[in-house]
């Protein structure tokens, strides 16, 4: 396998680090926008409350996801640094592109995406982990699905608890619940997204001999992905705020409350089996729920639409990106 410079493999980690960071700003809203469109928290408040549990995931939950992206995906034998940049800089062009449109597209997938074609490019399709590829497209379908089924359980059971209690008194009870839901919320995007990133910056070191044998992921590696995560929630995604929280549904703190824990409870599932689910899907459909639980008039469907359009385009569209900056730069070393 060929080894580069010591600097470039550094420069490729910094570069692994902008992704997160543009992950955490694109992704902001993922934790953010239930909170922020129900007045439980300001917007400043609100990011530094969910960058605050997006750092500490570390410490809760394993790295299942980042060993998923370092070797289940593309062979880890196929990898090398064009790879690696391909992927990221396809990753990262497919962000910035679907964040100046203000669509809620998963950062999670334009890397899976992004790897994909990048590994494509260079060994032909002989090169994917099929099963490692097949737990995520599976991934992509069950985690808004299950997030609609849990939030709108949680929602029905939740008002069946309140059926007799005073409005006024609901609405304080879960102003206080919501800003636990939010931080639940924000953990489980903290330990499945940063992970990602992680899997990457391993097995960038790994294919260059720097892990001293096995593939792990250094625990530097783990501290630099959770910083960065949480420096770019604390700046925020406003555009994607707004779709999130006010033009799907609107929310009151109950309906806030209900989305987040039932796509807190989908994305501590998917991170302990170790599968790269993308929270934009998960707390989309978290919300799609709890806003037809109401009824199924208070969805506005046409922005779901061109939500779930986005969705099934981020695939493709990244690894094609990906692919094509390979091809491009694998040529100038």
């Amino acid at each position: 396998m060929q080894t580069i410079a010591p600097a470039f493999v550094f420069g490729l980690v910094a570069v692994a680090l902008l992704f997160d960071f543009m992950n955490g700003l694109h992704d902001a809203a993922n934790s953010i926008a239930t909170v922020v469109s129900t007045r439980v928290l300001t917007p400043r408040i609100a990011v530094v409350w969910a960058a605050f549990f997006n750092f500490i995931a570390f410490a809760v939950f394993g790295l299942h996801v980042a060993n998923t992206l370092g070797t289940g995906i593309v062979a880890a034998n196929v990898i090398d640094a064009h790879v690696i940049f391909g992927a990221l800089a396809g990753a990262i062009a497919w962000n910035a592109f679907t964040w100046a449109l203000g669509l809620p597209s998963s950062s999670s997938h334009a890397l899976i995406g992004g790897l994909t074609g990048a590994g494509v490019a260079k060994a032909g399709f002989g090169s994917i982990v099929f099963e490692g590829l097949g737990k995520t497209a599976l991934g992509i379908v069950l985690s808004p699905l299950l997030g609609f089924v849990l939030a709108q359980l949680i929602a029905l059971v939740v008002a069946w608890a309140n059926v007799r209690s005073l409005p006024f008194a609901v609405d304080r009870r879960f102003r206080m619940l919501q800003l636990v839901s939010a931080g639940l919320y924000s953990l489980g995007h903290g330990g499945n997204d940063a992970q990602k990133t992680m899997g990457i910056i391993a097995v960038l070191l790994y294919s260059q001999g720097m892990l001293g044998g096995a593939f792990h992921v250094p625990f530097w590696v783990v501290i630099a992905c959770q910083v960065a995560m949480a420096l770019g929630t604390l700046f925020g995604g406003w555009r994607i705020v707004h779709t999130m929280g006010s033009r799907i549904t609107h929310l009151k703190p109950i309906q806030g409350f209900c989305a987040e824990t039932g796509g807190a409870i989908t994305l501590y599932l998917a991170t302990a089996f170790g599968v790269p689910v993308s929270t934009t899907h998960t707390i989309t459909g978290a919300i799609i729920g709890v806003g037809a639980a109401r009824r199924t008039a208070a969805v506005r469907w046409h922005v779901a639409q061109r939500i779930v359009v986005a969705w099934v385009i981020t695939l493709p569209a990244a690894a094609l990106m990906s692919a094509l900056i390979y091809l491009a730069t694998s040529r100038l070393a």
